[in-house]
């Protein structure tokens, strides 16, 4: 707890107050100044208990971030963390691109609203013709939100509106991930997140990829008319499909008059070597989805696309036109600044093309380690700077003589050596991976679009000197971090 209360300065306080007195509030500078203990017992009494549980067993309660820049965080220490984590793909530009903190600090300078209801805001509506600008067809009526959930959830309710069936049902794929706003959480194939909460009803599953089992579903089921799906599943492992799945499912789509939904919240803005990864395939959804990179690292943005036509037929009237209009904060003025000079920042320095060409030495390196460690590393997969790495079950890492014995654990053990290798990158190596929610085996790396050869380097020299200890070894240190 704070080791000492925080109270009002009476000499600012009002002589003739009519209204309560001010509570004992943290300043700004308090909250600056807190060290790491008081920082992890705050967490622990407001926050969330059993994350921190977590936390601890990562080593990532020891850190107190006292800035970012680039592709570094920096702590208390003046340890720079290499970031191979990006925030699960929110950090295109590093931390604190100057670009980006320049265009906000004249916004404000400028005094310019950000609350604009009642007008028409200048900066949404720029903003919306430039995400235009970047989506191909006719992809070009955009909502503006604040998440990726909130955008999922425009994206789901335009496509259910638009898709003419009374009781419109939703096709979406197993270990999908869509958010956690009750909504699309029924489209989010997670018991765990789901808890057990009253969910909507009209949804079914298909497996991802399988273009057959999504076509008997359709075919099956003529209320289908929306089919929602992650161009590359992030929490299930950075799992993609074939360009001849998604050439399959558009036609499938348009042969049934069922609208696509693609979610590209997280794999979407350059990620995978194209601005939407769905353009690898030479298709276009009727509906799609961005936010995390989209606030440029400095503002919570996010934004539905959906074909004018998708558009029209469900908010195209006066009378309807106000059944998802944006909320309060959708279309803020400095998160649009931002995200305007983000899209400008993303074409000027070729974030894409960068994420295609790092991202490919990226996999090359990785595939290098795999060969070295066969008996660790399972499999290396992913497009542009969204890679996943997959290790073995614990119990086909160890000698032949044990793997028996230890086999009967592997479910229970799932996650743990990728929980052991992100512990020991950040302890012996300062380097910061990311996990995922479904396959738990799978190390998630999502680094900034501005990361370099050198940055990859960085990476996987680390990666290497530690499977090079060995699995018992790595064990057994991260048995003694958890000691100390």
């Amino acid at each position: 707890m704070l080791d000492r209360p925080m109270a009002a300065n009476p000499d600012l306080a009002p002589t003739h107050r009519r209204g309560p007195a001010k509570p004992n509030l943290l300043t700004v500078e308090d909250a600056k100044a807190l060290d790491v203990k008081t920082m992890a017992d705050l967490f622990k009494d407001y926050i969330n208990p059993g994350q921190f549980h977590f936390m601890k067993l990562l080593g990532f309660h020891k850190v107190k971030v006292e800035r970012a820049e680039g592709m570094y965080y920096i702590d208390q220490n003046g340890r720079k963390i290499l970031d191979f984590f990006g925030g699960f793909g929110s950090l295109a530009f590093g931390h604190n691109h100057p670009r980006i903190i320049e265009a906000r600090q004249r916004f404000q300078d400028e005094r310019r609203h950000e609350i604009a209801i009642a007008f028409l805001s200048q900066y949404a509506s720029a903003l919306a013709r430039n995400l235009a600008a970047c989506s191909p067809g006719d992809l070009d009526m955009v909502f503006l939100g604040s998440s990726g959930s909130e955008a999922m959830e425009a994206a789901i309710k335009v496509a259910e509106r638009a898709s003419g069936r009374k009781n419109c049902k939703i096709v979406h794929a197993e270990n999908s991930f869509h958010g956690k706003t009750k909504g699309v959480l029924s489209l989010t194939d997670s018991p765990l997140y789901q808890g057990e909460f009253k969910l909507v009803g009209n949804t079914c599953k298909v497996p991802f990829g399988d273009l057959e089992a999504l076509t008997n579903a359709i075919r099956s089921d003529p209320e289908i008319g929306v089919v929602v799906l992650e161009t590359v599943q992030g929490g299930g492992g950075i799992i993609t499909a074939s360009t001849d799945y998604w050439q399959g499912v558009r036609a499938l789509c348009d042969k049934h008059n069922v609208l696509w939904v693609a979610d590209e919240v997280q794999c979407g803005y350059g990620r995978t070597g194209r601005f939407y990864a769905f353009e690898h395939h030479g298709v276009v959804p009727d509906v799609t989805a961005l936010a995390k990179s989209l606030g440029a690292g400095k503002a919570a943005v996010g934004a539905m696309i959906a074909r004018r036509e998708v558009y029209m037929k469900a908010y195209g009237t006066p009378k309807t036109a106000m059944i998802h209009a944006q909320a309060t904060f959708g279309g803020i003025g400095e998160a649009c600044v931002t995200a305007i000079e983000g899209l400008n920042v993303l074409y000027d320095d070729d974030l894409i093309g960068n994420s295609a060409e790092v991202g490919a030495y990226l996999l090359e390196r990785l595939q290098a380690i795999q060969a070295k460690y066969p008996s660790i590393v399972k499999d290396v997969r992913g497009q542009g700077l969204m890679v996943g790495l997959e290790f073995h079950d614990f119990s086909r890492t160890l000698p032949m003589a044990l793997r028996p014995m230890v086999a009967i654990l592997d479910d229970k053990l799932k996650g743990s050596l990728s929980g052991f290798v992100g512990a020991l990158l950040l302890r012996d190596h300062d380097v910061l991976v990311a996990f995922t929610e479904y396959n738990r085996n799978v190390i998630r790396l999502e680094p900034p679009l501005i990361c370099d050869e050198g940055h990859v380097d960085q990476f996987c020299d680390a990666l290497d000197a530690l499977l090079g200890r060995g699995i018992v070894s790595i064990v057994k240190d991260f048995i003694r971090s958890q000691m100390g």
